[in-house]
């Protein structure tokens, strides 16, 4: 018996991925997969941020956070615009921004003990 779920249109995917957009996604999922770098995202969710404000919010040396930076910019996640000699950094859209968002949420619910919702 096959049970169909209800998905919001923002979320549906009708065509089953083919392989470069599963790879795709797995490199997504890792560069989440790493506290220090969801933590950089999470930030990233209320707008661009500078290196100099990611490194005080993180408590991380400058080069450990150019190096996650520059990992997230490779694998698409984030984008970079340069001010001068400032660099600001933002989620490349808002499929990001709602993955670091419900990623948090379902950890927020697994940790606070809330049952899970749809």
């Amino acid at each position: 018996m096959t049970t169909t779920t209800q998905v919001p249109a923002s979320l549906d995917h009708p065509v089953r991925p083919d392989a470069a957009r599963l790879r795709h996604g797995a490199q997504i999922f890792a560069m989440l997969g790493e506290p220090t770098r969801l933590e950089l995202l999470w930030l990233m969710t209320e707008g661009p941020q500078t290196v100099t404000a990611l490194v005080e919010a993180v408590n991380a040396s400058r080069t450990s956070v150019s190096q996650h930076l520059a990992k997230l910019r490779h694998a698409g996640v984030v984008d970079v615009v340069r001010e001068g000699r400032t660099a600001h950094y933002s989620l490349r859209g808002g499929h990001v921004e709602r993955l670091v968002r419900e990623g948090m949420n379902h950890a927020d619910h697994v940790v606070s003990g809330e049952q899970p919702h749809l």
